[in-house]
């Protein structure tokens, strides 16, 4: 029997990458997952290919996409037991290009969907007794990588929220956790000029190989599985050794 068996768990970001390594991990621990995306068609794909899933279009950077999220979840599954919150927007621009426009776009989506999608799980689950949330963090928090800045102190949001977020709520029952994985090989990374840091990261790692979506997800399974309860308000850092926290 899986670490998740009778569990419903939203999987934002579930096109492609992590959020679709963390679908289909969940699911192959026996999560009922929605994929969300605002990739539609790649949220439906994703959840083709998962017993019983279902899919929803989101944008995560948008109130009424997130209520109708978890709104579409309640009515198809009854509850909404645990999130991995994944979606996010990774850029590669140098300081001196990062005006006003392009650090509302990053935060909007990286900062500002990881409140609303908190926020929306958050109703259900408190009436529940019961929750799990991983919200994605990076490594950048720690290694303050360059062409990221915006990026970088997005995801420093992204995990100051989690730990208050986990002081508040776990009197419901409820875990905020984050996951912190390194340069992984998923299709966004690959598409963009990070595809050239994967040989000096490696250098950096602890185990020189290149990281993998399906490397990342099992850390996120076991932090939205009943066997993480006593943990709560942490940042799991999946990166190969290759940061200290």
């Amino acid at each position: 029997m899986g670490k998740m068996e009778g569990r419903v768990a939203i999987v934002t970001g579930a096109a492609q990458g992590i959020g679709r390594a963390v679908a289909r991990k969940l699911a192959a621990e026996g999560a009922t997952v929605v994929c969300a995306d605002q990739n539609g068609d790649g949220a439906g794909q994703a959840a083709a290919e998962l017993p019983g899933a279902t899919a929803t279009r989101a944008d995560v950077s948008r109130p009424d996409d997130v209520q109708r999220l978890v709104d579409e979840t309640l009515t198809a599954h009854g509850k909404v037991d645990a999130l991995a919150h994944v979606a996010a927007v990774v850029p590669f621009t140098a300081w001196d290009d990062i005006d006003f426009e392009e650090w509302r776009r990053i935060m909007s989506v990286n900062l500002d969907g990881t409140y609303l999608v908190n926020r929306a799980v958050y109703g259900p689950m408190r009436e529940a007794g019961y929750g799990r949330i991983v919200n994605i963090c990076s490594n950048v928090v720690l290694a303050g990588t360059p062409n990221l800045a915006h990026y970088v102190a997005s995801k420093g949001g992204v995990l100051a929220f989690t730990r208050a977020l986990a002081r508040e709520i776990g009197k419901h029952g409820i875990t905020v956790n984050s996951v912190a994985p390194g340069l992984t090989a998923s299709e966004g990374a690959l598409a963009s000029p990070h595809k050239e840091a994967f040989e000096f990261v490696q250098m950096l790692q602890c185990i020189p190989r290149r990281g993998e979506p399906s490397d990342i997800a099992p850390s996120v399974a076991f932090l939205l599985s009943e066997e993480a309860g006593w943990v709560t308000g942490q940042m799991l850092v999946a990166d190969a050794g290759m940061t200290h926290n």
